[in-house]
């Protein structure tokens, strides 16, 4: 393995970690809504699971956007909802439709 490569290997592995620090952090933080992650950071954790799937597929892998989810949310999305969702606040709506990013 050259220099480069071992540098590579290094970054790659330093980007996955903390991938896995982001996921369960949100996967803790259930009280802590997509919308409002939205609002403030301009994505959730259904963007994220996108971005994975993504990853995956453009690699050749294929992966279900059920598979994807189920990855970030730590269990089937479905149940995720069940158990964590709550109904958007008027003005948590109005932020999101105001604001909705272009993604």
């Amino acid at each position: 393995m050259t220099e480069n490569q071992s540098e590579e290997t290094r970054r790659i592995e330093l980007e996955a970690a903390a991938f896995r620090a982001l996921r369960d952090h949100l996967r803790e933080r259930t009280d802590v809504q997509n919308i409002d992650l939205m609002n403030l950071a301009g994505f959730c954790r259904n963007c994220l699971s996108r971005w994975y799937q993504e990853a995956a597929n453009a690699r050749g892998e294929h992966l279900t956007k059920e598979e994807a989810r189920e990855i970030v949310y730590g269990m089937p999305y479905d149940e995720w909802r069940a158990k964590h969702q709550r109904e958007a606040a008027a003005e948590s709506q109005a932020a999101f439709e105001a604001n909705k990013p272009q993604h």
